[in-house]
């Protein structure tokens, strides 16, 4: 069963003057790319396909209008900020960062070099552009989910699994974004009865560690915050979540799809085809300082039933008709 329902975005049009998208190069044009997952991860393949869909539906053709330098770190911010500063000694006239840890280590490398962004919750509490409206510097793109989703994220694993009393939080601190999601979160928390443990992890030995002392407390629920982090290694948690019987919510539909639980969040693979469009509007002369950061307005919520039945959970029928794509 499935309702998808692409992000409409606001914030300023997404497509150029007619006349200026006739025009054509008359040289082979560079850019790169900074993404936080494995070059061989699905779902990062999944993201970089629909860039360049959407960069060759406004006429560049990889390889022939345009060269693309792709630099994938797969969650280490060492390595994170080393690509980054490969890619701006390239001196390309536009790079594309999918998420805030990509985004930083460019930022700390150049205040020239265009950039364009899809998955920052809070770019300007963030520090990387002046407001929504006017981003004012060398940065613009498309903003994602606002903090205040994760309360959203305890709430429906209370809706899934009623029983859940403690709920362990894991999130990796190298993430500039991860914690801001913890105060939501926790007043959530309070309203429904449940206590919150945190754990902070850095690599797999610590999300073993995290996940294997949350469960000598019973009814527990696991929601493990975005980061690079926490999807390189997502196959890991969820299996550790089913070995132990842990019910458990994502931000993103790509946990679900791979066994989690559930999920609720924006739909990314979209926001990276949307977000071809700044990179075209760039190399075509415009400013990222005065494109207005887009924000995401439609969200999905996804359910792996035959993860649920696993855990011997019953998702009520109220919550699976409001549910945009079940799993069986």
């Amino acid at each position: 069963m499935r309702r998808r329902e692409f992000i409409t975005l606001i914030g300023g049009a997404a497509a150029s003057p007619l006349a200026a998208r006739a025009q054509q190069p008359d040289r082979m044009r560079r850019i790169g790319v900074l993404m936080n997952l494995a070059e061989r991860d699905p779902e990062g393949q999944a993201r970089i396909a629909a860039f360049r869909e959407g960069l060759g539906k406004l006429g560049w053709t990889e390889g022939r209008e345009i060269q693309i330098e792709y630099r994938w770190f797969a969650g280490d911010p060492e390595r994170a900020q080393a690509y980054a500063a490969d890619l701006v000694k390239l001196k390309p006239e536009a790079i594309f960062a999918g998420t805030a840890p990509a985004l930083a280590p460019l930022l700390r490398e150049t205040r020239s070099v265009p950039i364009v962004f899809a998955q920052v919750a809070d770019p300007v509490g963030g520090g990387f552009v002046a407001s929504l409206a006017r981003p004012g510097g060398n940065i613009t793109g498309f903003a994602q989910f606002e903090y205040a989703i994760g309360a959203k994220w305890l709430e429906l694993l209370k809706q899934i699994a009623p029983q859940v009393a403690h709920a362990a939080i894991i999130y990796d601190p190298t993430n500039p974004e991860a914690s801001e999601y913890l105060p939501p979160i926790e007043t959530a928390a309070r309203s429904f009865g449940v206590q919150i443990s945190t754990s902070v992890v850095r690599s797999v030995a610590e999300i073993e560690r995290a996940i294997e002392q949350f469960v000598r407390e019973p009814n527990g629920g696991l929601i493990p915050l975005p980061s690079p982090l926490i999807a390189v290694h997502r196959d890991l948690i969820i299996s550790l979540a089913m070995r132990h019987r842990l019910p458990n919510v994502y931000a993103y539909r790509y946990y679900p799809i791979g066994g989690g639980l559930a999920s609720y969040g924006i739909e990314i693979v979209e926001l990276y085809r949307r977000a071809a469009s700044y990179i075209d509007r760039i190399l075509r002369g415009e400013k990222p300082g005065d494109l207005p950061v887009q924000q995401a307005t439609k969200f999905e919520l996804v359910i792996n039933l035959k993860t649920a039945k696993a855990l011997g959970l019953d998702p009520p029928i109220t919550l699976l008709a409001r549910t945009d794509e079940v799993i069986e």
